[in-house]
């Protein structure tokens, strides 16, 4: 196992339990204690991690958004996967609102070259589709945040507001039967709203992960969308606790 694939387990460990201990990655391993205390040094100084007597926790709170760097790390192939199935529910011709995030990215990776109109609510996603000349890109006005790269504020709602689209691809940071579909920021939670009322149909596109977490800010109810995508890492319960909930799920 090289150091990439260690981080990548460590980082998930940590997105799971909030700390690890260096004994038990060196058993996980099967390397030294020595090389995984590098492994961590490494992480932290990615700002992806804080290290601690013995291991490693979190770099925040659970209360806090995680950063887009260690985001882009996680659960990388179920995301494409998510990512193809999404790009099979639109149609060519459709004119398609796009969240960002490491799944927004993704998505945007899977329709490129697409005849679409697509309005991208991330300049990150925006710069991607940006590379085919077959696919026309517009992006609203507003504040862009540092890090996330997503574009919020009046401009951004206007701009929403004043236009209908096919399909909205929505992206959150929470899913929960009680809770519904929630994101960290309060202004890009405000902008997913408009861009879910100024769609004809609304996909949400979210890992596993996602599942039975609740994020700062209330986005819309399961029942708001008509398609729920994510992987196949749910358990039996949570599946049934989501369908009972109203929530038309596929896994893939």
């Amino acid at each position: 196992m090289n150091a990439e694939e260690r981080h990548k387990i460590i980082l998930e460990l940590l997105q799971a339990s909030g700390q690890v201990s260096t004994a038990d990655l060196s058993a996980r391993f099967n390397v030294s204690e020595m090389t995984v205390r590098r492994d961590v040094v490494q992480l932290e100084k990615d700002g992806l991690l804080r290290r601690t007597h013995g291991g490693a926790a979190r770099a925040a709170g659970s209360s806090f958004e995680p950063p887009f760097t260690l985001r882009s790390r996680l659960n990388v192939e179920e995301k494409k996967a998510i990512a193809y199935a999404v790009a099979q529910e639109i149609a060519d011709g459709q004119t398609i609102v796009l969240d960002g995030g490491s799944t927004g990215k993704a998505v945007a990776e899977a329709i490129l070259g697409r005849d679409l109109i697509v309005c991208a609510l991330n300049m990150r996603v925006a710069e991607i589709l940006l590379s085919s000349p077959n696919t026309r890109v517009m992006t609203p006005g507003g504040w862009v945040r540092h890090g996330e790269l997503s574009v919020s504020g009046p401009p951004a709602l206007r701009t929403l507001a004043d236009h209908r689209f096919d399909t909205y691809v929505m992206t959150v940071s929470g899913v929960d039967t009680k809770a519904g579909l929630t994101e960290w920021n309060v202004d890009d939670a405000a902008v997913k709203r408009a861009a879910l009322d100024s769609s004809g149909r609304c996909i949400v596109a979210c890992d596993s992960s996602k599942f039975g977490q609740t994020a700062f800010s209330r986005v819309a109810s399961l029942r708001d969308a008509d398609l729920v995508l994510t992987d196949g890492g749910l358990t039996s319960e949570q599946l049934e606790a989501l369908q009972d909930a109203g929530a038309e799920l596929r896994v893939v």
